[in-house]
């Protein structure tokens, strides 16, 4: 994983989040760093490790400015546990809803699955070999007497079976003739009856509730009580094909050393685990003592411990929280950093601002990235054997008007450009499926008058864009 990390220095992955997101651009730096420096604290000497601490980061900026898709992006080159939650959905403990504790529980969940993939990866073919031999064994049954195979399942009554064979030497050719047929997919559509986990009617699930422990406490009271009862099996028809894909799996599960995966995913959860906290300013303020806001300072106050470095129980063992890197993101249109707790504060030493978007920031964000609003759209209509043209002066056209509308009601940032093209496109979508073959092409004139009603009128626009 480490070496996997070490491929991207700080200027390649600017240059990759370059390709989905515009501008932007010291936010993109700030987060580039803080992915090198995960990297770089593992190459240094054990004695200096431990006291390297993660430089947390907070990014200030509107709604709609890119903080969430670097957060998106972010994830994919990190290649460590990843999660990415909403600080409005926890509250102080004694409230109704999750304590801060779970944000770690879920990042080690992430980082178990993460780990067993890659393990489950790493004895992929062992676990084909072996899935194999188990069709086989329910295409061929082995001859009684001269070998002991165990058998994965039963015959389908919808196939006849294999005749037993007089000796091994036949009986061997039959099953390397079956095995050759199977490889070459000759038996996908076959069917046999394949002994499968019944999961109807199991043990049922627990309340969670938010105290603290007490989320931890359901989740193993749960585990524990399903493995009291024996594991229930049903007999299931299905294709040959469906049938090895169930079995790779379930022969994967087999050779994962589970123990090993756990050790893995609390040891890479602690050390490169990152978690990207989202609005963030819906928990600052200080309390009023009254409202509904009551609970926002606590939930600070539980948030601190775990930035700053705790232990967490989680059902998989303890988890340190000293070394994940925490990225906070906010609007702070109404609340200010400031109106944080000076100990948080203190405790996202970097902060960036993101800053707003206009004209040319649209224009670059309907054509460049890879995922445009363009290409998606042109893609949509295509489906629908639509040829959807949108000339360059059409998209300035939209651009210029989500700026506009931007100005004049509430800046929601680059959602602007959603609402904007939805709107001009509704008309060509609606109807779609009636024009198959034909070529539409918009102009920066068409867009213009599709839209002109709502742009003269205020109060059209707010309701509508």
């Amino acid at each position: 994983m480490e070496k996997r990390l070490s491929n991207f220095t700080p200027r390649e992955t600017v240059s990759e989040l370059d390709r989905y997101i515009i501008g932007q651009d010291k936010a993109k730096r700030a987060v580039a760093i803080a992915l090198r420096n995960r990297w770089r604290r593992q190459q240094v000497p054990d004695h200096l490790r431990d006291e390297i601490a993660p430089k947390n980061i907070i990014m200030i900026g509107p709604t709609g400015v890119g903080k969430t898709e670097i957060a998106r992006r972010l994830a994919k080159l990190a290649q460590a546990p990843f999660l990415k939650v909403e600080a409005s959905k926890y509250t102080e403990v004694g409230y109704v809803g999750r304590d801060v504790e779970s944000m770690i529980r879920d990042l080690t969940e992430i980082s178990v699955k993460l780990v067993r993939d890659e393990e489950a990866k790493r004895v992929e073919i062992k676990a084909q070999e072996m899935a194999e031999e188990r069709v086989l064994d329910l295409l061929v049954p082995p001859t009684p007497g001269f070998e002991d195979r165990p058998a994965g399942g039963q015959m389908s009554s919808t196939m006849p079976a294999v005749a037993a064979d007089p000796g091994p030497e036949r009986s061997d050719a039959t099953r390397e003739k079956f095995r050759k047929m199977l490889r070459e997919g000759k038996l996908d559509e076959r069917e046999i009856e394949l002994k499968v986990p019944d999961r109807s009617g199991g043990f049922p699930s627990m309340q969670v509730f938010s105290t603290s422990g007490v989320e931890e406490m359901n989740m193993n009271l749960q585990d524990m009580m399903g493995n009291m009862f024996p594991k229930r099996t049903k007999n299931r028809k299905m294709k040959v094909n469906e049938a090895l894909n169930l079995l790779v799996q379930e022969e994967s599960q087999k050779l994962v050393d589970n123990e090993k995966v756990t050790q893995t995913a609390i040891s890479r959860t602690e050390q490169t685990g990152i978690v990207f906290i989202d609005e963030i300013d819906k928990v600052a303020g200080r309390e009023t003592g009254k409202g509904p806001d009551v609970s926002r300072e606590g939930v600070q106050r539980d948030l601190l411990p775990i930035v700053e470095g705790c232990t967490v129980a989680t059902k998989y063992g303890m988890v340190s929280t000293q070394h994940i890197l925490f990225i906070a993101t906010g609007a702070f249109n109404v609340a200010k950093p400031s109106d944080l707790i000076p100990e948080l504060q203190g405790r996202f030493p970097i902060r960036v601002e993101l800053q707003s978007l206009g004209r040319e920031d649209f224009v670059r964000i309907l054509t460049e990235p890879e995922n445009s609003l363009k290409r998606q759209y042109v893609a949509l209509m295509d489906t629908e054997s639509v040829k959807l043209e949108l000339t360059p002066d059409a998209l300035e056209t939209i651009a210029e008007i989500a700026a506009e509308v931007n100005t004049r009601t509430e800046n929601i940032g680059a959602r602007r450009l959603h609402t904007v093209m939805e709107k001009l496109l509704e008309e060509l979508s609606f109807q779609a499926p009636e024009m198959g073959g034909q070529e539409v092409k918009i102009t920066g004139t068409q867009v213009r008058e599709a839209l002109q009603d709502i742009i003269e009128d205020q109060d059209l626009s707010r309701y509508i864009l």
